[in-house]
């Protein structure tokens, strides 16, 4: 039973990220956005954006898979494995989208990744 809820758990994580890096790459492909003086406008834009939309789609349908975990294992227990989506971001991020990543970054993922260890061990 706590198997299927740390993969449901996990599955929910790894679709919240997906759907992070495509509304990420989504926007990056708006480059004539102005808040400032068209915020319907630019909201439009966003909205309809594939990217966007799929990325918004697949993090919500993600949500689902949460739930269910949710439903299965103690919230304390549960949440600390939200971190986990800052690790796949940081990486997917690198890889798909380009950016760069220090070595203070690099600290930062490693610290997350032995709280969430000591975390799941419990």
């Amino acid at each position: 039973m706590k198997s299927i809820s740390i993969l449901s758990i996990l599955t929910s994580i790894f679709m919240g990220a997906i759907g992070q890096i495509w509304i990420k790459k989504g926007l990056n492909s708006l480059v004539d956005l102005n808040f400032t003086t068209g915020i319907i406008t630019s909201y439009l834009k966003i909205f309809l954006t594939p990217y966007v939309v799929l990325g918004l789609t697949v993090y919500a349908l993600g949500v689902f898979f949460w739930l269910y975990g949710l439903s299965k294992v103690p919230l304390s227990f549960a949440f600390p494995f939200v971190s986990l989506s800052y690790v796949l971001v940081f990486l997917l991020s690198g890889y798909y989208l380009g950016e760069q990543i220090t070595m203070l970054r690099w600290t930062g993922l490693a610290t997350i990744c032995v709280g969430v260890l000591i975390v799941s061990m419990s």
